[in-house]
């Protein structure tokens, strides 16, 4: 498994070198750029080129998260809570598009930085499994992947606290829309929640289309992407599962931010995560 990091941890803050450097200090061989434009504008090509020239001058990978906040919620009006907005299968059609454009912008980053996937969502908390949210997300998955694949850049669902995502529905959606090439983003985080199938199985159900995993804690009730041992989660069933899939997936920690963290923090945090992991 190649060690990777996401830049959410850094979320509040205009993404620089000296976070990326943060990131790599800690131990990754491979950076997921979550994907806002108050933490990086993907539109400024002046900033794109910068963010290009730190990866080719650091022997460090690149992934990409789809963007979850409108365009709208840019620099001086994110906060905190600020909640996901950009739903792809969202029922309404303009919503459904504006989502697919703001993903679509945030894939231009590959033009310049040699980007190797990108993590899409598909509904939020509330969304039902049913027919409608079926042929949606094959959809959604045909339009993005139809502009990822000529960037070089290979699409990855990811399992959410939902309906649409659990593993087993993850597959039929895959099945259904024919996409061998697409892959899964297993988030053990979200399976250690209620409702959610148990982590062992969600390995098993998924086995060889888990590309990248997102790795964090919580205590069993809510979402709190800890560092990995801060919660209830059952690190001995991760590695086992990470023993069982290729070396080339991805082990993505995706902490929860926190406003001015200190790089020297999170590299701190990361390396001993990491020794977590592979120990």
């Amino acid at each position: 498994m190649l060690r990777a990091i996401s830049t959410h941890v850094f979320l509040p803050q205009r993404l620089h070198a000296g976070l990326l450097d943060a990131l790599v200090a800690g131990g990754a061989q491979s950076i997921e750029l979550f994907a806002a434009r108050h933490h990086f504008d993907y539109t400024d090509r002046a900033e794109m080129k910068e963010l290009a020239a730190w990866f080719l001058s650091n022997d460090c990978r690149a992934t990409l998260h789809q963007p979850i906040f409108e365009a709208s919620i840019g620099i001086g009006h994110w906060s905190r809570h600020q909640p996901a907005t950009l739903n792809l299968i969202d029922p309404d059609k303009s919503r459904r598009i504006s989502a697919m454009d703001e993903v679509k912008r945030a894939l231009d980053t590959a033009e310049q930085v040699n980007i190797d996937s990108i993590v899409l969502h598909l509904g939020g908390r509330d969304d039902k499994w049913n027919e409608r949210s079926l042929d949606l997300s094959i959809t959604a998955i045909e339009h993005i992947k139809a502009f990822a694949h000529p960037l070089g850049v290979r699409t990855l669902v990811e399992t959410l606290h939902n309906e649409v995502t659990t593993p087993e529905h993850l597959l039929e959606i895959l099945r259904a829309g024919h996409f061998d090439t697409v892959g899964v983003c297993l988030d053990v985080g979200h399976m250690n929640l209620p409702g959610m199938p148990p982590l062992n199985e969600a390995f098993e159900i998924l086995g060889p289309r888990i590309a990248e995993l997102h790795l964090h804690d919580n205590g069993g009730q809510r979402d709190e992407h800890c560092w990995p041992g801060e919660g209830k989660l059952d690190w001995n069933v991760v590695r086992d599962g990470i023993a069982a899939v290729s070396q080339e997936a991805k082990g993505v920690l995706e902490i929860r931010y926190e406003p001015e963290l200190p790089g020297k923090v999170v590299s701190e945090q990361a390396a001993k995560a990491f020794r977590l992991l592979e120990s």
